[in-house]
């Protein structure tokens, strides 16, 4: 049998090599600007928080030259120490039943001031917001100079009376009515925008029909705000769990332990237990996690109502009688709120005698002098800890806007790869109670290389870090809100992109920008926490100052002048963005 042989055709020549072209830049281009991004934002706050985890899963914490990398469960048997147990209940005792008195209370408020006919409805909007101006800590220890069980102004009052001193702020339900009382304006916020928007389309159809108002407001009205309601209660929930500072100045003097005050006090203990501290830490991220998990499904489910952003007028329900009732009820949690605070600032700073057996004391001639005020204004500490302050809050507030700007635009103008990534890492701090991510930032700049440990910077870093979530939040809704034909339009005529986003798109949003970075200043004004991680003696900012000084008790009068100081600038600081909004 004959074979053929068949002579295979020479192959082709090899093609040339793919110039570095089109897939490579196009892979550069897709993920260069974005991956600085990610890189930037994970050693911002993935690297804080992974230390935390690390010295829950190893046996020493995170120092320079002691890394260790052996996992370990053993930090975890902490969580079986009834003390830990016991915080964990507390806390969740007082975060459970202050979210439902704020929510009370908010709500409660909110719908006085946008649906009934009270009296001088803006004061009761006002009164619903008041409390944000006065930081939380604050408040809690004008409440300790009101509520202390022995020489509280208020039973010092009462005994003055002849009645007996019976009122205790160092205990739970202290600790629940002052977080109500300063928590309450994020339920009122919500609810309030939730109840203004709403079509009054549902609630008029109820009254053709013969509905009353009572029932129009439990069958229509009331389940249209629900998801505004639970939103906000979530949101409280979370914040009042993993606070801090008030915990520390009502709970700790009367025995009621929280998990954040649990673990600063690990923290400080002598040896420091910070890995104990960190395996607390990790229960207590859980919990806010599954919380936040929550807030975002209840309010992802807004949608399904007829809150819309149309222009509508409801119509104001009367109160007839209860009118003048329900503006006493405004008034007195106005007192409460701010008056009686403000006032135990005002007397503390202006009595003269550290001792006060009768409130009469202070009209006996010299008790009362309000002159420590312009001496604490004088100061050197004073000074030192208001400039460092500025110093810091301007820094992070710049930072802060900058990088907010650059998240917002690569998230929302760009098709780059990892925009998700991005937005995910920068809202990653709302899951990580402040307690926490301070542990993690300390321990990441005593690890680290650059000698910033113990500088106003390492603070300012902080700061950017913490409040990412909220400055992301402020210039995204902001570039959502500016039309991108016109930079569109600059870069067709020839302009280069950087140079349209610069001339065209930075001013339209001047206004965004701006209380994106009003707002960052009077939170990095008001943060607490994390400084009491990072401060050193000479980088105390005014926080710090304020709460050592009444910790120490020693200086309570300039503690006391310092904080109404404190709270006017943070007034200012407040009312600016507010103007800003109305124009």
């Amino acid at each position: 049998m004959a074979s053929t042989l068949v002579t295979a055709p020479a192959p082709d020549p090899a093609p040339p090599a793919a110039p570095p072209g089109p897939a490579r830049i196009s892979f550069w281009r897709t993920w260069l600007g974005s991956g600085l991004l990610i890189a930037f934002l994970a050693f911002l706050i993935l690297i804080p928080a992974g230390f935390v985890l690390l010295a829950a899963m190893t046996g020493s914490v995170p120092r320079p030259g002691n890394i260790s990398f052996s996992p370990t469960f053993d930090n975890f048997s902490v969580l079986g120490v009834p003390e830990v147990r016991k915080a964990f209940l507390n806390s969740m005792i007082m975060a459970i039943s202050a979210t439902l008195l704020a929510a009370l209370i908010g709500g409660g408020l909110a719908f006085l001031a946008a649906r009934t006919d009270i009296r001088v409805p803006k004061f009761v909007y006002l009164v619903g917001l008041m409390p944000m101006f006065l930081p939380s800590y604050v408040g809690a220890l004008a409440w300790s100079i009101l509520g202390s069980p022995n020489a509280g102004l208020l039973n010092i009052g009462l005994r003055d009376l002849g009645l007996p001193a019976f009122i205790d702020l160092y205990s739970m339900p202290g600790l629940i009515m002052v977080f109500a009382i300063y928590y309450a304006p994020y339920t009122f916020l919500m609810v309030h925008a939730a109840l203004s928007l709403m079509s009054p389309d549902l609630e008029e159809a109820a009254h053709i029909h013969g509905a009353t108002t009572r029932t129009m407001l439990r069958r229509i009205s009331f389940p249209l705000a629900l998801p505004a309601v639970l939103g906000s209660a979530i949101l409280t929930f979370t914040l009042i769990f993993e606070n801090f500072p008030v915990a520390q100045v009502l709970g700790t003097p009367g025995g009621v332990d929280t998990l954040p005050t649990f673990i600063f006090r690990l923290l400080n203990a002598t040896p420091s237990r910070g890995n104990e501290s960190a395996a607390i830490a990790v229960v207590l991220v859980a919990v806010v996690i599954i919380a936040t998990m929550l807030q975002n499904r209840v309010i992802a489910k807004r949608s399904y109502t007829t809150v819309s952003g149309k222009g509508v007028r409801n119509k104001k329900i009367a109160l007839g009688r209860w009118r003048t009732p329900a503006f006493i009820a405004v008034l007195v949690f106005f007192t409460l709120s701010i008056v009686l605070p403000l006032l135990a600032l005002l007397v503390t700073a202006g009595q003269t005698s550290p001792y006060m057996s009768t409130l009469g004391d202070l009209f006996e001639p010299g008790g009362f002098d309000l002159g420590i005020i312009g001496e604490v204004a004088r100061s050197a500490d004073f000074l030192s800890a208001t400039s460092n302050s500025v110093v810091v809050s301007l820094f992070a507030a710049t930072a802060g806007t900058i990088l907010a700007f650059l998240c917002g635009y690569t998230v929302y103008r760009t098709k780059v790869g990892g925009r998700k990534l991005i937005e995910g890492i920068s809202m990653v701090p709302l899951a990580i109670p402040a307690v926490v991510l301070g542990m993690g930032l300390l321990w990441t700049w005593l690890v680290m290389p650059i000698p910033l440990y113990g500088t106003l910077a390492v603070m300012a870093i902080a700061f950017v870090a913490v409040q990412s979530p909220q400055g992301f939040r402020g210039i995204a809704s902001s570039i959502m809100q500016t039309d991108r034909d016109l930079e569109d339009s600059a870069v067709m005529l020839g302009a280069s992109r950087s140079r349209a986003i610069l001339a065209v798109t930075v001013p339209l949003m001047k206004v965004g920008l701006l209380s994106t970075f009003l707002l960052l200043l009077m939170l990095s004004m008001r943060e607490l926490t994390v400084p009491l991680f990072l401060y050193t003696t000479d980088t105390k900012i005014l926080s710090i100052t304020i709460y050592d000084a009444f910790e120490n008790g020693g200086a309570l009068r300039g503690a006391a002048a310092m904080s109404l100081l404190y709270c006017l600038f943070m007034f200012i600081l407040s009312y600016i963005p507010r103007r800003l909004a109305q124009k």
